[in-house]
């Protein structure tokens, strides 16, 4: 079976056909060359207002990649005409296996986002004989098509976060959608500011905000304002992740803090590598390590009294009923707020 036939029958496009294809070398690897020629009497289209125009004249031969064969690079070779449109002026023509000035086929732009879903840019480009650019174009092109296409309708539930990337502490904010028969990616902003979240309700629409019933976040406080404002008919839930994050803060903060304390006194050092007793969910543990938690809880210590209150929170979660998980919540801030252990009044 021929080169051509195969492209005819996967890629063909009306108005023009594949006339020659070659196998060379180049470097040290090999190159599959498809050349493509326009029917005979067909008209170029205009890349302005998309009509077939009369011809003016023809470009020097461009070189577009396609998905490789066998792992063979292919390039589609393809001398582009310009039109002279009396709307638009004299325009290059339009081609429907590429878009604008790019030099890769919209098929070979998919198959690269695709692959870069799974692996990192870099390992995609090594892979298919390409240079990272291409793959960070081809997933531009992807996006922005996703973008156009993007149905927001019927959304109820979102989620807010940020991410950290790169160094120094530069943050995205991002929302979800978290239907439970849609969960996706909405938006991406830069920074985890008050700002950065209004622009994503501006871009979202009041109309779609009024119809939200859950949001979920993290205790940001940017965060908590700005949907305290914009969507107060949601049901704002706070994960507990990110509650039990703070505990955890908090227990670190009173363990190295006492521990300094100790050791400053003379004592002996018993909460030297004790760290991720505390932290660590008790099922979690290790059997040395629940040893080792064990003799620690028999001391009257400021960490000890804190873990104790983490756990003791635990039992917040398996409540069904709004009135009785509001009753321990009370009851659970005011043993925090007696404790004097100031950490722990602040998570309370």
């Amino acid at each position: 079976m021929q080169i051509k036939t195969i492209l005819n029958r996967v890629y063909k496009h009306k108005s023009f056909v594949y006339t020659d294809v070659q196998l060379t070398q180049e470097k040290d690897h090999l190159v599959l060359t498809v050349t493509i020629q326009p029917r005979r009497n067909s008209r170029p289209v205009c890349s302005g207002c998309g009509q077939p125009r009369p011809g003016y004249d023809t470009l020097a031969s461009r070189r577009f990649e396609f998905i490789p064969f066998w792992g063979i690079v292919v390039y589609f070779v393809y001398a582009m005409r310009r039109v002279h449109c009396p709307g638009c002026g004299v325009k290059v023509e339009s081609v429907p296996w590429a878009e604008g000035k790019r030099t890769v086929t919209i098929a070979y732009a998919w198959f690269l986002s695709r692959w870069a879903k799974r692996l990192c840019w870099s390992q995609v480009a090594e892979a298919f004989r390409t240079s990272w650019h291409t793959v960070y174009c081809s997933v531009e092109q992807a996006v922005q098509w996703g973008r156009a296409h993007q149905n927001l309708e019927g959304i109820t539930a979102i989620g807010v976060d940020e991410l950290c990337w790169g160094r120094w502490h530069r943050y995205v904010t991002v929302v979800y959608q978290i239907n439970r028969n849609a969960v996706r990616l909405l938006w991406v902003g830069e920074h985890r500011k008050a700002k950065t979240l209004l622009r994503f309700f501006r871009w979202f629409g009041k109309d779609r905000t009024c119809r939200l019933t859950y949001i979920c976040s993290d205790m940001w406080r940017p965060y908590l304002k700005v949907i305290a404002k914009k969507a107060k008919q949601a049901i704002h839930i706070l994960d507990r992740f990110h509650i039990m994050m703070h505990f955890n803060k908090a227990i670190d903060k009173v363990r190295a803090g006492e521990a300094r304390d100790l050791e400053r006194k003379g004592f002996e050092p018993i909460l030297k590598k004790s760290r991720w007793l505390f932290l660590k969910r008790p099922e979690n543990l290790t059997a040395q390590q629940d040893t080792s938690l064990a003799t620690l809880l028999q001391y009257n210590l400021k960490t000890v009294r804190s873990y104790l209150l983490k756990e003791d929170f635990q039992f917040f979660w398996g409540y069904r009923s709004a009135y009785w998980a509001g009753r321990f919540l009370e009851c659970w801030c005011s043993r925090a707020m007696r404790s004097r252990i100031e950490p722990m009044k602040q998570v309370a």
